[in-house]
């Protein structure tokens, strides 16, 4: 388990390490894209329009009146989350848009269509609620050009918002009206029918019963010839009541409540009192018309209606205090006349004589017709009431904040500090992901395992990137090591000894090839190894150039006349190291290639060196270092690191044992020590182990000593 733990811990680990490589890998590519969509972000952020913003804080009042308000304190609770959200969508709606374009005339100003104007409106507005509040921000942007109408634009949004709920409580009213009208209308017919069968019953009964709630019909519900003691009783009763009833519902009453009650009764002495209240009534609704057509509270005719409303109030508290003196004179007089009768209607009680059963019957007709009458006065209450309210109704906003016109220099948007900065972080992410998507993509031999497994040969040696021709270096550089270990590799991993004919091939050009042959040639000779390189890429030659020498004769020459092979191989200034030029290129390079004489040639020089590297074309694309792989002992096939894919490789192998050539192994050049880390390793002790010395070691000598000394000789 311990194990399985510690695997666990080193594969997450080595994923980690994979996906830094791949960073590192790709760093150029990533501060490429970063830097190139911080700048896009830094243009799109200059070039757009400088936006202004102005806000307005308004407190949302629920809908009704302030008697609601006054009676029910859960009132204003009923405001949920939902409500705001659907206050929010009013307020952004397009007709609140369209309403607050017409009252500023916007589109007039802006010279826009009133379609283009809402959209204007629409694309700046936003609306948030204070947490723990009932006040929202009406906030509106507008561009630079249109800055001096975005105080008054925002302010209308808000008024226009409180027009709207205005409408929709008046229309809710109208409706209510309607409704009671309809109850009322039913309900006065359900009494009526009450109010006949009573009727009849007290005619056929003779049954005493006065209609308290109709005093002008009470000779309909009374016969003639029936003791009046008993009605008059009653009625004084009733009327002492009631004084007694408005008497106490005076006491603990505001003024305004107390002149709303008073201007209410249904009585004589209040009758002026009623018409003065309507009168202030009406000075108040003049009042609230004039601030809804947008005058001001300081104009002069809302200023009128001010002082008419100051006058009429106080008219109608002098005369609420007469009628209150008034009617507990009358009360005063209500209860001496209740006494007074009491005594008359106790001696005419015995003269009142009726069965159980008709009274019983005369008691369930009375309840039932005195129930209907209350409940449409309930009813007729209702619809006052209503009435009553909509001249006291509450503002459906409050502004806390008016809008202010923002200045010149107080631009919100562009917002260059957020703008970069969430450019900064697209572009990371942008250049992360474009790296990871490169190398996900990337179908090029990266790893030494990538040749192990997709070719199935060994990687001989790995070249690190920027090692130049050794030529002109002192033998100890740390460069070479790598074309030492190249050296020692071909040496124990060709077949057999006497294989000593190697041609370095490669998938396509600039990967390296004639640069790895001249230095494993140069490494070879260094360390006693007789050593032959004929460049036999007859397409474009390189091999002089590393050496100065011209190229017009050489191995075409040979293959095309009869010049002897003493005349035209080289010795450079390398000891040991013997060059063969390519000569004048010839029309068909394959043709003269895939000759008796090239085969003769390739014979008869690895019986004279230890070693005969022999210099290609690239394989992809024609067919001469095919001819070529077929001639030698041996295949060494040169793969730049990233840059061929796989696919390709695998035609270069399948190229060369497709003629019956054997490939020898694959040189991994051009690796990028720094930023592949897997490498470092493999390559870390090249300076460590780089000899002080340069001379040689004794050669070992593949080729017979015969032939060698015959080389010596000739050359």
């Amino acid at each position: 388990m311990q194990n399985n733990t510690q695997f666990n811990s080193s594969e997450a680990a080595l994923h980690v390490n994979d996906y830094l490589q791949i960073i590192k890998n790709r760093f150029g590519i990533i501060v490429l894209s970063f830097l190139l969509v911080v700048f896009t972000a830094a243009v799109v952020t200059y070039v757009m329009p400088k936006k202004y913003e102005a806000t307005a804080v308004v407190k949302i009042n629920p809908l009704g009146s302030k008697h609601q308000m006054m009676n029910n304190p859960g009132y204003s609770t009923m405001m949920t989350r939902q409500f705001f959200g659907t206050q929010f969508k009013i307020i952004e709606s397009e007709e609140n848009l369209k309403r607050a374009a017409e009252m500023t005339q916007l589109p007039q100003k802006l010279q826009l269509s009133m379609a283009e104007t809402v959209m204007v409106l629409k694309g700046g507005l936003s609306t948030r609620q204070e947490r723990g509040t009932d006040l929202i921000e009406v906030s509106l942007r507008m561009r630079k050009e249109h800055r001096p109408y975005l105080k008054d634009a925002t302010e209308a949004v808000a008024n226009a918002y409180a027009e709207i709920r205005i409408g929709h409580e008046q229309r809710r009213r109208a409706q209510t009206r309607q409704e009671l009208d309809k109850k009322i209308q039913k309900r006065e017919d359900v009494v009526e029918d009450y109010r006949n069968r009573l009727l009849q019953f007290s005619n056929r009964t003779g049954i005493i019963y006065f209609d308290r709630f109709n005093k002008g019909g009470t000779t309909d519900l009374v016969r003639q010839d029936v003791n009046k003691e008993s009605f008059l009783y009653d009625e004084a009763v009733k009327d002492r009541d009631e004084l007694e009833l408005q008497v106490r519902n005076l006491v603990g009453l505001d003024d305004e409540s107390l002149i709303s009650h008073v201007a209410g009764l249904n009585r004589p002495e209040s009758a002026v009192l009623t018409r003065t209240y309507e009168q202030y009534q009406e000075a108040q609704r003049e009042k609230a018309g004039a601030l809804a057509e947008g005058l001001g509270a300081n104009h002069p005719k809302v200023k009128q209606y001010e002082a008419q409303i100051t006058i009429l109030k106080e008219d109608l508290s002098q005369k609420v205090i007469k009628v209150r003196e008034v009617l507990k004179v009358l009360l005063a007089e209500a209860e001496a006349k209740v006494a007074r009768l009491k005594q008359s209607n106790e001696r005419s009680k015995d003269d009142a004589r009726n069965t159980a059963e008709d009274y019983t019957l005369f008691t369930t007709y009375q309840n039932e017709y005195e129930d209907a009458v209350e409940t449409l006065n309930s009813l007729r209450n209702s619809q006052d009431l209503e009435e009553i309210q909509e001249n006291m109704s509450i503002d459906p906003i409050e502004f806390y904040g008016y809008p202010k016109e923002p200045e010149l220099a107080d631009y919100v948007s562009p917002n260059w500090i957020l703008n970069m900065a969430l450019g900064s972080v697209a572009g990371l992410i942008f250049g992360v992901g474009i790296a990871f998507a490169l190398e996900l993509m990337d179908n090029s031999i990266r790893s030494m395992e990538d040749v192990e497994r997709y070719l199935q040969v060994p990687v001989l040696a790995v070249v690190p990137s920027g090692v130049g021709s050794l030529l002109n270096m002192a033998g100890g550089t740390p460069d070479a090591e790598a074309y030492r270990i190249l050296r020692t590799n071909i040496e124990f991993n060709r077949p057999n000894q006497s294989d000593n004919a190697i041609t370095v091939v490669s998938g396509g050009a600039g990967e390296g090839k004639s640069t790895t042959l001249v230095n494993l040639a140069y490494i070879c000779a260094q360390g006693g190894y007789s050593t032959l390189m004929i460049d036999a890429d007859l397409r474009r030659p390189r091999l002089h150039t590393f050496f100065d020498m011209p190229n017009t004769v050489g191995l075409t020459n040979y293959l095309s006349s009869n010049v002897a092979l003493e005349d035209l191989v080289i010795q450079t200034s390398t000891e040991n190291l013997y060059f063969l030029p390519s000569g004048v290129l010839p029309a068909d390079a394959a043709g003269i290639l895939n000759s008796r004489k090239m085969s003769e040639l390739i014979q008869d020089v690895k019986g004279r060196f230890d070693l005969v590297l022999v210099d290609s074309p690239p394989i992809i694309g024609v067919s001469d270092a095919s001819v070529i792989s077929a001639e030698v002992d041996l295949t060494l096939i040169v793969v730049q690191h990233r840059k061929l894919p796989k696919e390709i490789l695998v035609r270069v192998k399948k190229a060369v044992e497709s003629v019956g050539g054997t490939v020898l192994g694959v040189v991994l050049n051009n690796v990028d020590v720094r930023s592949d880390s897997q490498y470092q390793y493999y390559t870390s002790y090249y300076t460590y182990y780089t000899p002080d010395t340069k001379k040689p070691s004794k050669p070992k000598v593949v080729a017979a000593s015969e032939n060698v000394n015959e080389a010596a000789d000739v050359y």
